[in-house]
């Protein structure tokens, strides 16, 4: 039987981590192998929470989700890879969903969003992460591949220190079949509590417009850090 790795990269992420990991927890546990935490080397509680709330956990110099998600893949012994950020929370079916799907045939995949706000235009934007569009294939929908497919795609590209799920998912499906699961993960809506709704929306296209015409990645996180407060990078 397949059964799921769940990896999170943190940073700077105490707030957040425990309440991620109980609602991982409240997954399916017979198809859940392990939960890892891999950290960047964060100056608060992260990975000392993440330890006392069950996930296995690596600490790493590198500030990458890249490196971090790679190294927790290197660590993984599930058939499925499941990438999950830690302010985001999934469904409490989200292992027995992703089984469903890869049983019908997907070998990669997300989830829609919805934000942890009433905020009309964030419902909005929530509402377009049910369609499967490229611009909505980022880390906040998490995305879950089977490891093999992850393998022979080389993993992450860690020359994108921003970007790097939009990377992974346009080079990956070009193979592999490919997914959206009907449910939604609750995602906070942190970033819009220091910027504007078009701030953030416009900050988001000029990020993905860069992307798409093959900008250095350290270009586009330079331009999208200097766009919004506060960033998560997308």
């Amino acid at each position: 039987m397949n059964v799921i790795s769940i990896i999170i990269p943190t940073l700077h992420e105490a707030p957040n981590i425990a309440r991620c990991l109980q609602r991982l927890h409240a997954g399916d546990a017979a198809l859940i192998r392990e939960i890892i935490v891999v950290d960047a080397s964060s100056k608060d509680d992260t990975a000392g929470i993440a330890r006392a709330n069950g996930a296995k956990v690596a600490v790493v110099a590198a500030r990458s989700r890249a490196f971090q998600m790679n190294a927790g893949a290197a660590m993984a012994t599930g058939d499925i890879l499941y990438f999950v950020h830690a302010d985001v929370l999934p469904p409490t079916s989200f292992a027995g969903d992703i089984m469903q799907a890869i049983n019908e045939g997907a070998e990669m995949g997300r989830f829609r969003f919805r934000f942890d706000s009433p905020r009309l235009m964030l419902k909005i934007n929530s509402w377009f992460t049910r369609f499967d569009r490229t611009w909505v294939s980022g880390g906040d929908e998490t995305l879950f591949i089977r490891r093999d497919v992850f393998g022979q795609h080389g993993g992450y590209n860690e020359r994108f220190i921003i970007m790097e799920e939009y990377d992974l998912v346009a080079r990956a499906r070009k193979t592999a079949k490919y997914t959206v699961i009907q449910k939604d993960v609750l995602v906070s809506a942190r970033k819009y509590e220091h910027n504007s709704w078009w701030a953030v929306q416009r900050a988001n296209l000029t990020a993905f417009r860069m992307f798409r015409q093959g900008a250095e990645p350290a270009a586009i996180k330079q331009v999208y850090h200097r766009m919004i407060r506060h960033p998560k990078d997308i």
